[in-house]
């Protein structure tokens, strides 16, 4: 059957737009380069939670693949498919309640705006170190924040969601009503269960805060990295770090970027293990206003194609996988991706642990750290030696992980994606899948129930 496109049109007020259109490729193309030959049939820049509810009965009648984009930023390119796109951005609207704290967002927010919603009435949630980032899809795979050892997953501060169902339904969604789908969607992922009109989040007191900045040459990566591991395993939850080493034009720099919700005196006195450790070739410790110290923290992508492999690990990496990695990053293959290759841990445990695993769809509720592999390359270049370098990367880090996986960081090539993903929680989320959508209207590479 030849998909009526048309008819859509006709029913829907934003603009339906198909390839040559001059905003065509402004709403469709994926976000890593990676998968830059994707491209979908057609994209409703929906105006409304009406056109969505359109789109979903036109595609179910006509037998079309539908995706919600939001941010559009998911690493594996699930944001776009073969079908119909449903841009969500002009759902915009944000609704703070200074007195309650509840802050209500449309399902095109991005994590900036919100950001600056917030601002004024002096109040945070865990939202990311990523302006252009989609709010739903952050927090609807978990959503791992710098403040997130104090505050839990930006998932965890979820009350409430509007889902439009597969049935072209509006359904109303939180611990009472529809409280199988509001356990889905902390955690199980976005583009699963339906479309997210709008969420719901319960907001913080912003409190003051610090942030330090911590640079060391290559040849001091062993003891900054065993030191480091350990001062963020026992740190306050109030104290949040991301050690990092990367390799860039040639060029090995190891990094800790932290946010502490207190003083730059405490968090200096906080890292004085590092200090120790070896003499940082710089060093940056200020206080900030909170929503400055958010600012401070924002990191880009510098774009191309990239690749990510994620881990979870309840103890430090041992000196043993510290120095095969080291010597794994020294064996890079050359890229033209200044973003280059490396490895990071960011610092969890803290509110993170405090959920049960089965209270919420996101189960990796033990790690003490989430561990990070990325590499990078430009389009045109053959990405085979980049891949084989992270497969090899992998395989080092593999044995002292707790064989989980970050579904925020979709890896398109992991084969156990299921277990790693969702662990015991897997059956539950693909029952909830069936209960609501059971023709499987909402299917994408490593989607629930597929």
């Amino acid at each position: 059957m030849t998909p009526d496109w048309a008819l859509l049109d006709k029913h829907t007020a934003g603009p339906l737009l198909r390839p040559g259109d001059g905003a065509f490729h402004e709403s469709s193309a994926a976000f890593n380069e990676r998968w830059a030959d994707r491209a979908p049939a057609a994209v409703l820049r929906a105006a409304g939670p009406d056109d969505v509810l359109r789109a979903i009965d036109w595609a179910r009648e006509q037998a079309v693949p539908i995706v919600p984009r939001g941010g559009g930023h998911s690493y594996a390119g699930h944001s776009v498919n073969s079908g119909l796109v449903v841009d969500l951005r002009s759902l915009d609207a944000i609704d703070v309640d200074p007195g309650t704290g509840r802050v209500t967002v449309g399902g095109g927010v991005l994590s900036g705006a919100l950001y600056a919603a917030l601002r004024p009435h002096g109040l945070a949630l865990p939202l990311g170190n990523g302006a252009g980032v989609g709010i739903a899809g952050l927090a609807l795979g978990g959503g791992s924040a710098a403040t997130s050892r104090r505050f839990g997953l930006t998932a965890d501060t979820l009350r409430a969601t509007t889902l439009a169902t597969a049935a072209g339904t509006v359904l109303s969604c939180d611990a009472e009503r529809n409280a199988d789908l509001y356990w889905a969607c902390r955690g199980g992922g976005g583009g699963n269960f339906g479309i997210n009109l709008d969420l719901t989040f319960q907001a913080v007191e912003a409190p003051a805060a610090a942030t330090c900045l911590l640079l060391w040459e290559a040849a001091h990566a062993p003891e900054v990295l065993f030191a480091v591991q350990e001062l963020m395993r026992t740190a306050p939850e109030e104290t949040s770090l991301r050690l990092g080493v990367a390799t860039s034009g040639g060029r090995t720099l190891v990094s800790t970027v932290g946010l502490h919700l207190g003083s730059a005196a405490e968090l200096r006195e906080l890292l004085a293990p590092a200090f120790a450790a070896a003499p940082p070739l710089r060093a940056e410790l200020a206080d900030r206003d909170f929503w400055d110290a958010m600012d401070y923290l924002q990191h880009e992508t510098s774009g191309g194609a990239f690749a990510v492999r994620t881990h979870f690990a309840s103890r430090p990496l041992p000196p043993e996988a510290l120095a095969a990695a080291l010597a794994q990053l020294a064996a890079a293959p050359p890229s033209g991706n200044s973003d280059g290759c490396g490895l990071a841990l960011f610092g969890w445990g803290g509110a993170i642990n405090r959920v049960d695993p089965a209270a919420t769809a996101f189960v990796h509720r033990d790690a003490q750290y989430l561990v990070s592999l990325d590499t990078s390359w430009l389009p045109g270049e053959d990405p085979a030696p980049q891949l084989d370098w992270l497969a090899g990367l992998d395989h080092l880090i593999a044995p002292h992980a707790t064989g989980g996986a970050y579904l925020n960081f979709t890896d398109p090539d992991l084969r156990e994606w299921r277990t790693a993903y969702y662990g015991a929680n897997y059956p539950r989320l693909v029952a909830t899948k069936r209960r609501h959508d059971p023709d499987g209207l909402f299917a994408f590479p490593q989607s629930i129930g597929s």
